[in-house]
């Protein structure tokens, strides 16, 4: 018993130093994508129709904001913005929203939407943005063909990541600020293609804004991975009908990222919490492989299997074998 204050307290001071090294150590280029000027994207409405016209429609006036973003990328001399977003304009890209202004947002679809019946969102973390994109669409295209016919992938970034090393990492604020537009679109996503199964995936700090978003989500399934915490102490106080699952490669060094949660004085407050994979939060918990933190979506590893398997309605796989498999019909709802 003696023990458990120097345990907290050793947390605690790791959590402290944590935030130091977010703090004073630079991160370069972190201020510069807000920065790049980008004109004001076509007001498209609420995505309320799914059919192929309508989805193209959506596509091809984002694929003009998007030039128009990169016209003005180029002419601000940002030529890594500017070289992006020529990639993302390219005729098969599809994007159900692009706006380039404050670091830019945007919403892609990898596969067919209008004929889903798996729908997976992925909602990334820390580090990720229009400069950094490519990684992040390899993985959804990689997930896609795990997910085969009848599964779409939907890349959503409408939020400015903070930087990996950065205070706003740490803390829940770029969560607060991002969890209704992820709730929204879910909402749209299921109204729009009513039947479907939607699952979740929340990479890093993905995960914290997921929580966020959960109560109350038509989404049938909430995964978690590469979590930090999510900023609740278990499942029940995500308030959701969904099934949450949650999962941590062996190689990912968020496992050495202390899970307190500590209100600092001046008002704030610094960590996220329960660890997902703990017994004592209630997530099922999937193998996860023995990746790290930035592998999860890579081909042929066991996460990425799990994860499609999962957003399928499948049980994962166990680690030294095969699972047994579950009989929950695919798009059938959970909640």
């Amino acid at each position: 018993m003696a023990d458990r204050p120097r345990r907290r307290r050793l947390r605690r001071s790791l959590l402290a130093a944590l935030v130091t090294v977010a703090v004073a150590v630079p991160v370069s280029g972190a201020a510069r994508p807000a920065a790049v000027p980008a004109p004001v994207p076509t007001a498209l409405g609420p995505l309320r129709d799914a059919s192929q016209a309508a989805l193209h429609e959506r596509y091809a006036a984002s694929r003009q904001d998007i030039l128009a973003a990169g016209r003005a990328a180029l002419e601000h001399g940002d030529r890594k913005r500017a070289a992006s977003l020529r990639q993302m304009a390219s005729p098969e890209r599809q994007f159900l929203a692009f706006d380039g202004r404050d670091g830019g947002r945007s919403v892609e679809v990898v596969g067919d939407l209008s004929a889903a019946r798996r729908i997976a969102v992925l909602v990334p973390g820390a580090g990720v943005g229009l400069d950094a994109y490519g990684r992040l669409r390899r993985g959804a295209q990689a997930l896609q063909r795990e997910l085969g016919e009848g599964g779409a992938v939907v890349v959503w970034l409408g939020y400015r990541t903070p930087a990996t090393l950065s205070p706003a990492s740490v803390t829940d604020g770029r969560a607060a600020e991002a969890a209704p537009a992820l709730r929204m679109l879910v909402d749209r996503l299921s109204a729009a293609r009513p039947g479907a199964r939607i699952s979740l995936l929340c990479h890093s700090y993905g995960s914290v804004i997921c929580a966020r978003a959960a109560s109350g989500t038509p989404a049938d399934a909430i995964v978690l991975y590469g979590s930090p915490g999510t900023g609740v102490v278990d499942v029940a106080a995500l308030r959701t009908g969904a099934r949450v699952w949650a999962g941590r490669g062996g190689g990912d060094w968020i496992s050495g990222v202390p899970n307190v949660r500590v209100r600092l004085p001046f008002g704030a407050t610094v960590g996220f919490g329960t660890d997902p994979v703990a017994d004592r939060f209630g997530a099922e918990v999937f193998d996860a492989g023995d990746g790290g933190h930035s592998d999860y979506l890579l081909p042929g590893s066991r996460s990425l299997t799990n994860l499609a398997r999962i957003a399928s309605g499948r049980a994962p796989v166990e680690a030294g074998g095969a699972s047994e498999v579950d009989h929950t019909p695919v798009g059938a709802s959970r909640g």
